[in-house]
């Protein structure tokens, strides 16, 4: 199989494509390096093929979703200070990107996996948020829920394509992946942490510290991505991608400490000085894992612990 994946060079898309070479596949990057890097396919440059371009150039999006097998479409702009701070820019790549991605699929009669978000149950603090529950989103002038809105349309256009036109299309909704490669430049919060705690930083925690999180380390997502790619039985389905092992961002923190001998300390920072206006956050994010278990038998193995300390490795090196 040919695989197109867009985003490619980016922390998860680079794994996956490490796992599909390793397999025996041949897979095509498009990706324009904004929060992508080519040294994270430094493994196995000489077996991909990148295109430098972005996600938005249909022409050549064309071009690469008809001589590829299956497009797996991971290209966004992510990360909550990312989003937060441009806002236009965000609702643009993730609207128009997907868009072309998704019809251009339909056109070609190409397989397609859209990777969304837990940003879609928005302010849902249930303890364990399943795929059918409902979104509680925030005001639509807010910037903090624009990541979401839009994801939740090319949610609604990927399943529609599926349901009225036949595209096999296919949806993850990612919880807090994590792992070797990711940078903490754009909000991501362990390895921010970590890489504070190892230069014996201070560990800064937005807020009252008590958001509850969960993390799952790429190996796991990218094991579960490959299982809903092949599956026909994910064909028109949604599956949540993540860890249910439940921390406090506070406790995440001393716990980085902890593991990295660090002798950071741990401050307190209030969200206002943390993040432009329009920020808002939720308390708890936490998924439930049943369906992608019961259908493909997947569920994480990695430990928090193990996570932490793979990313203080791959942050040491």
């Amino acid at each position: 199989m040919k695989y197109l994946i867009t985003g490619g060079a980016g922390f998860i898309g680079s794994h996956l494509a490490e796992r599909l070479i390793s397999r025996g596949d041949q897979v095509l990057v498009l990706d324009n390096l904004s929060t992508g890097s080519l040294n994270n396919l430094s493994a196995i440059n000489s077996k991909v093929t990148f295109k430098s371009g972005s996600i938005l150039d249909k022409a050549l999006v064309s071009e690469l979703i008809e001589e590829c097998d299956y497009v797996v479409h991971l290209a966004a702009s992510l990360g909550v200070l990312n989003i937060v701070s441009k806002p236009l820019d965000s609702l643009l790549v993730n609207l128009r990107g997907s868009e072309i991605a998704i019809t251009l699929a339909s056109k070609f009669n190409k397989p397609i996996l859209i990777a969304s978000t837990s940003e879609i149950y928005g302010k849902n603090t249930k303890a364990f948020l399943n795929e059918e529950d409902d979104r509680i989103i925030g005001h639509p002038l807010k910037s903090r829920w624009s990541y979401s809105e839009a994801k939740a349309v090319d949610e609604s256009l990927a399943f529609f394509y599926f349901q009225e036109r036949g595209l096999k299309a296919r949806i993850v909704r990612f919880f807090n992946t994590v792992g070797p490669r990711q940078v903490g430049h754009y909000g991501m919060v362990v390895p921010r942490f970590v890489s504070a705690a190892l230069q014996n930083e201070p560990l800064n925690v937005y807020g009252s510290g008590e958001q509850i999180r969960c993390f799952c380390h790429v190996s796991d997502a990218v094991k579960a991505l490959i299982l809903v790619m092949d599956s026909d039985k994910s064909i028109g389905q949604v599956f949540n991608i993540g860890n249910s092992e439940q921390i406090s961002i506070m406790d995440l923190a001393k716990r980085v400490v902890a593991l990295t001998g660090s002798e950071s300390v741990i401050e307190r920072v209030a969200y206002e000085l943390a993040y432009p206006d329009g920020f808002e956050d939720m308390q708890r994010r936490v998924p439930d894992l049943t369906k992608i278990n019961r259908i493909l038998g997947w569920q994480p193995e990695v430990t928090l612990d193990q996570i932490i300390r793979d990313i203080a490795a791959f942050h040491a090196n």
